[in-house]
């Protein structure tokens, strides 16, 4: 059974985690091996994870998301976060990805800045 699902938001790819708990080690492995069977399907170079369902998860978990954005990078895929529960973004912040991740508040939000410029629009 797959952990995660994904959809189609204009040509951002969006991935939805199906667990609200992803503490288990095994999981973590498998939702990391989705994730990089993701990472081909990217239409248009826009990979959006939704955290919408996700409570919490371990530091391991975390440790994916931080490898899954350097592949990102390494592919040229725009990579971003959206609506992480308070208890998750306190460790984002803790270990400082906050800095690191482009986290936005909400799924909208997310889709939309994929296109915004830079500063003044370039």
């Amino acid at each position: 059974m797959s952990n995660l699902r994904s959809a189609e938001n204009g040509d951002v790819l969006v991935v939805y985690f199906n667990d609200n708990k992803i503490l288990d080690e095994t999981k973590i492995q498998q939702i990391h091996s989705e994730l990089n069977e993701k990472l081909t399907e990217v239409p248009a170079g826009k990979l959006l994870l939704n955290f919408d369902n996700v409570s919490f998860m371990s530091s391991a978990m975390i440790g994916k998301i931080i490898l899954l954005n350097k592949k990102c990078k390494a592919s040229d895929v725009k990579f971003k976060i959206c609506s992480i529960s308070d208890n998750v973004m306190e460790v984002f912040k803790l270990m400082r990805l906050n800095k690191v991740l482009d986290i936005q508040n909400d799924e909208e939000k997310a889709v939309a800045s994929f296109d915004k410029k830079g500063w003044f629009g370039g």
